[in-house]
């Protein structure tokens, strides 16, 4: 290519010389034929006679210059002709264009391309800008493959176009990477409609789904299918089997609504595990498989929540000092570009607006200190009394788990007694975050500022009221402990009183087995915790669906239907429309999760069952807020919030793991129910299988480093 491109620059320059040699010539015969008739014209003037025979000569011979220089002239354009035809067809395959020319496109190129590189800097409207870049793409693209030599043409011309279409390539494949993330264009319109801070809540619950769906694999795939698919059959075991007291109620709906019956006797369950150490053909070991997986449920979560921290403090922009240059981060940073409805809009310029007139008046009343004392005490006096509502949930919840002890061990209990405590703990949740938000407005906090307030007390609120809750059954569970050594005795009297008055009535004949629905069941603590877990759950996704639409959907239509024939104007003044909780509904998804978390254990089930009301609750929230809620009247960005709910949730994930660690280390497992039974500690399971599966170099490995020397070190640097 590049001995071609030398070949046409020589060829090139030859044609130029013998154009320059022409031109000369030419130049040379027009000036003697300039001067003859200049030299004519002089006779001419000179005398007006007759003309003389030297005068006609000299005539004759400027006519004869004239002719020649016309021949001349036409034989040097068709001497053009042939040369620039012949070059061309021997160059390139453009014959209009010259070495000049070519020269002046490139540079034409250039700068269509460094003006579509520098397009965003120019001070232009937005008209004028797409205009002009269209413009500078046709052009580049038009004449961006004139530039090529010869055979490098095509080649040049191919890269370009291969070139172009990678680049459409990724682009497209970019939009369809975001077209396949669930739920993008819903949170898109919520976004576009209520702010990134109410978007902030729906990417929340979409990534806890996610990490919901992780748990729910390993749980399914590990612990749940094997059991199913290689374990005993149900009836096969006692604690597979309804006992025979309860085999006549165990398919009513009110049985089966508070999770009694055959829900309590499936692999929903803690208790429906077998204690077997290998099962099936694979020679699974399940107890140990369980064990695990229950301790791989807290280290992916942590992992997941730790990395999401970090990355959304790689991304996040800065929010800047709030005491520092105030008006300048007020005029360059206060405006929410996701924006997209009008009503939004306009509520946020309101809110830009009112915000610089009350950034004016304080900077004005800084050095005034009048009101200081007051401010204060109003904060104190909030803080006093959100505490005060805090003790006192946190009593109730207590009293009424003490007295739900006492209806458990009744007969002929009604429904509110039997769902007491979740009926209290719900109302509790729905009740107490409005209450905190109207003693909130005594602080006069900026609203990015009181959310996080609100979202801590909140938290505080849930947090107290799961661990009372925890206290409470901690309580339960030492009785049914006590109960348990009871009942193991009756449970071992029966089966051995069964087989000796079999064998005294025929003992050359193998007694039949007792029925296990005949065999003494023990309370099964494990169990009784799971259950109440799950109708936490359950219970909390009622209260929530049903608060969305009392107080969102048929408040929204109160509103919008009566406020024609109402005495004053129901959407400017009370009751209004609804706006988006913010920390309500996310605080509401961290103590879900907390849960979650803690039940899983006790109910592999519960993981689905938190699936399912995630996948719902993002439709049904969705269409809630776009249908039922209006935006806030102080629109404020995202920010940091969603670090923020991340801390939150790092906070319960540790807190979750506290009451699951002590009962493996400390409590024993039940006798007859799960995959532990028979052993003195949960944990019991991991000596075993070190012993029997693994060489002995190994267990000597293990019993090192669960040296307390190694340990502590080991916890003081983590901390």
């Amino acid at each position: 290519e590049d001995k071609e491109e030398d070949e046409s620059k020589e060829e090139d320059n030859g044609n130029q010389q013998n154009r320059a040699s022409r031109r000369k010539n030419y130049q040379r015969k027009n000036r003697d034929g300039k001067k003859a008739r200049e030299e004519g014209s002089q006779k001419k003037d000179r005398g007006k006679t007759a003309p003389t025979k030297d005068q006609k000569e000299s005539e004759n011979k400027g006519k004869k210059t004239t002719k020649r220089g016309k021949e001349g002239e036409n034989k040097q354009k068709k001497d053009r002709k042939n040369s620039t035809s012949s070059a061309s067809s021997n160059s390139s395959d453009e014959e209009s264009l010259s070495e000049e020319e070519l020269a002046m496109l490139k540079e034409q190129v250039e700068q269509k391309k460094k003006l579509i590189s520098t397009m965003r800097t120019k001070p232009w409207r937005m008209v004028k800008k797409l205009s002009v870049l269209r413009e500078a793409q046709d052009f580049v693209e038009k004449f961006e493959g004139a530039l090529g030599k010869g055979k490098g043409k095509k080649l040049y011309a191919y890269k370009m176009m291969m070139a172009k279409k990678w680049v459409k390539f990724k682009r497209d494949f970019e939009n369809f990477k975001t077209q396949c993330i669930p739920w993008e264009m819903k949170i898109k319109e919520v976004e576009s409609h209520f702010g990134s801070s109410v978007a902030s809540y729906f990417i929340f619950l979409r990534w806890m789904y996610g990490v919901n769906l992780v748990l729910f694999g390993l749980i399914f795939g590990l612990v749940i299918i094997p059991e199913v698919l290689m374990g005993m059959p149900y009836g096969s075991l006692p604690r597979k089997t309804v006992p025979r007291a309860e085999q006549a109620t165990a398919m009513d709906f009110s049985v089966l609504w508070d999770f009694e019956g055959y829900i309590k006797y499936s692999a929903l369950f803690y208790g429906y595990y077998n204690n077997q150490r290998t099962i099936g053909w694979l020679k699974y070991r399940l107890p140990m498989a369980y064990f695990m997986v229950g301790i791989s449920v807290f280290g992916y979560s942590l992992m997941v929540v730790i990395r999401s921290m970090a990355r959304n403090a790689n991304e996040s922009t800065a929010d800047g000092d709030d005491d520092n240059f105030i008006f300048s981060w007020k005029m360059f940073t206060s405006w929410d570009y996701l924006i997209g409805n009008p009503e939004t809009a306009d509520n946020k310029f309101a809110s830009i607006t009112t915000s610089f007139k009350e950034s004016i008046v304080d900077e004005q009343e800084s050095n005034k200190d009048e009101n200081i004392h007051l401010r204060r005490f109003l904060r104190v006096l909030a803080n006093v009394l959100i505490i005060c509502c805090l003790c006192g949930s946190g009593y109730l919840i207590y009293f009424v788990v003490k007295r739900s002890q006492t209806f458990s061990k009744m007969q002929n209990v009604g429904w509110y007694e039997r769902n007491e405590v979740e009926i209290v703990m719900s109302l509790l949740g729905m009740f107490c975050p409005p209450l905190f938000e109207t003693i909130a407005a005594l602080e006069n906090y900026h609203p990015r500022i009181g959310l996080k307030w609100q979202l801590g007390r909140i938290f505080a609120l849930f947090l107290g009221n799961l661990y009372t809750f925890l206290l409470a059954l901690m309580d339960d569970v030492n009785e049914k402990l006590a109960e348990e050594d009871v009942v193991k005795n009756i449970t071992h009297w029966t089966l051995l009183s069964y087989h000796n008055s079999s064998a005294g009535n025929d003992s050359t004949v193998t007694p039949p087995p007792l029925d296990p629905a005949d065999v003494p069941r023990g309370p099964c603590w494990e169990t009784t915790v799971g259950i109440e877990f799950v109708r936490l759950t359950v219970s909390d996704i009622l209260v929530t669906y049903i608060t969305i639409l009392v107080g969102d959907f048929i408040r929204a239509c109160f509103v919008r239907f009566v406020n024609y024939c109402w005495c004053w104007d129901l959407e400017a003044g009370f009751p209004s429309y609804a706006e988006f909780d913010i920390s309500g509904n996310v605080l509401g998804l961290v103590f879900n999760q907390g849960m979650i978390w803690m039940g899983s254990f006790y109910a592999p089930g519960l993981v689905g069952i938190n699936v399912l009301r995630l996948l719902t609750s993002m439709y049904f929230q969705c269409w809630a807020v776009m249908s039922s809620n209006v935006p806030h009247e102080r629109v404020f960005k995202a920010s940091k919030s969603n670090n923020f709910y991340m801390g939150l949730l790092l906070l319960i994930l540790f807190l979750s793991l506290l009451p699951v660690a002590y009962t493996i280390m400390s409590l024993p497992p039940s006798f007859d129910c799960g995959p532990f039974s028979g052993k003195k500690r949960m944990y019991d399971v991991i000596q075993e299988t070190i012993e029997l599966d693994f060489p002995l170099f190994v267990a000597k490995i293990f019993s090192y480093v669960a040296n307390p020397g190694l340990i502590i070190p080991a916890i003081l640097l983590m901390v």
